[in-house]
């Protein structure tokens, strides 16, 4: 690792021609498999190692692409033409690879400007960095709006989440004016990770956390650093060899239209059964509960709950739950609160892949059943899932074992 940091890190940060990236800040309060909607955008220049903030914008901006870019097949069926539809929905699939070249395109096509790679990260993500950064001050978002909304003027490792992820659409109704404080947020903090004041040795710490739980994560359009970037599991591919042998994915899109996934609690484990065969069986087991206030119809803003515009009741969450087993295997049953169940089965890069919808009213909880057969991985399975507001490890749990009758 520390040899390919050594190769790679110089160049991407501009060490021999000036590199552009396109950065995409995942809100989690509206998931997306790989993490939340894509909603604040900015550009950033990396020259001799260091990085200035440029152009600044949001996924609304760039448009409905028209003609639809193109998009692999497999995951075209899986998730629809929206991929290559809207800035919003490039990462429907949790394949970072293809989320941010088909959002490289976009930019392009909107802007004109080429980027050099594309970079993800989230607000818990940027709530590690201001543990190393300290305080920012976010003065530029419109005075007079933060003072009536009651927003908070400095934003701290305690607030951020709570405030970029709730109290933004709760307290602001006026799209354009979120986007503002977001702006202002955004360019505060990178002003703050690119100074000199950060601690060193904690943004190194805070960085490698949020990788390591898949909250920043880092695509390059140069073929071969992504070809090196791809071994690692921040490259966010969903095949290749930064994918353990008997690795499952469970990955989460909104289907409210809403920002109602900050009331969304959710654990996923991984529950080894008895074959009697060769082969490996696993459960993998969901449950969700919607913890919005029971009368969030009326208590919280149409921005929020998604006003009904979507078919889905104010205050309910519908989730698309996708599960991705080791490749060879299969995807056999589905069962949603001890009802077995219809589902979709499709194959993405050779994995199995199974999805179901589950709708909940606040106070409501569901648990998912998606068992995977005929596991020829003879190793100990691991699990990715999306990051939301919640810790990754209250999410996912450990493994439970199987307890098998020894035959006679």
């Amino acid at each position: 690792m520390s040899a390919d940091a050594s190769r790679l890190v110089p160049a991407m940060l501009g060490a021999d021609e000036p590199r552009n990236y396109l950065i995409m800040v995942q809100n989690n309060a509206e998931a997306r498999a790989s993490g939340g909607i894509p909603g604040a955008l900015a550009v950033v220049t990396a020259k001799h190692g260091k990085l200035t903030l440029g152009a600044q914008s949001s996924a609304v901006d760039v448009g409905i692409m028209s003609p639809v870019l193109p998009v692999d097949a497999q995951q075209q069926q899986i998730y629809s033409g929206r991929l290559g539809k809207y800035m919003q929905d490039v990462n429907l699939t949790p394949d970072f690879p293809t989320a941010a070249s088909t959002a490289q395109a976009m930019w392009e096509k909107k802007t004109g400007q080429l980027v050099d790679g594309v970079i993800s990260v989230d607000p818990i993500a940027l709530s590690y960095i201001l543990n190393a950064t300290g305080p920012v001050k976010v003065g530029s978002a419109d005075p007079a709006t933060v003072a009536v909304a009651g927003l908070p003027t400095e934003l701290s490792s305690k607030n951020v989440v709570s405030t970029l992820l709730s109290d933004v659409y709760s307290k602001i109704e006026q799209p354009k004016l979120q986007d503002a404080y977001f702006a202002s947020a955004a360019r505060e903090i990178f002003s703050a990770l690119s100074s000199d004041k950060a601690d060193a040795k904690g943004l190194v710490e805070s960085i490698t956390r949020a990788t390591s739980e898949s909250r920043i994560l880092v695509w390059s359009a140069k073929p071969d650093e992504q070809s090196v970037l791809a071994t690692y599991p921040w490259s966010g591919s969903i095949d290749g060899t930064s994918v353990a042998p008997a690795q499952f994915g469970v990955y989460f899109n909104d289907g409210t239209g809403a920002k109602m996934d900050y009331y969304m609690k959710r654990t996923v484990q991984l529950v080894k059964e008895c074959t009697g065969d060769e082969y490996g069986q696993v459960k993998v087991r969901i449950t969700s509960t919607n913890t919005a206030p029971r009368d969030s119809a009326t208590s919280l803003p149409e921005y929020v709950t998604g006003g009904g515009n979507f078919g889905v009741p104010e205050g309910t969450v519908q989730t698309n739950v996708i599960a991705y087993g080791p490749v060879q295997s299969n995807v056999e049953t589905a069962i949603i609160d001890g009802k077995k169940t219809d589902f979709a089965a499709h194959r993405h890069g050779n994995r199995p892949v199974g999805s179901v919808t589950v709708t909940l009213a606040p106070g409501q909880s569901s648990t998912v059943d998606l068992t995977f057969g005929k596991i020829v991985q003879h190793t100990e399975p691991n699990l990715v899932v999306t990051p939301t507001v919640q810790p990754v490890k209250d999410v996912a749990l450990a493994t439970e074992p199987a307890e098998c009758i020894p035959s006679k």
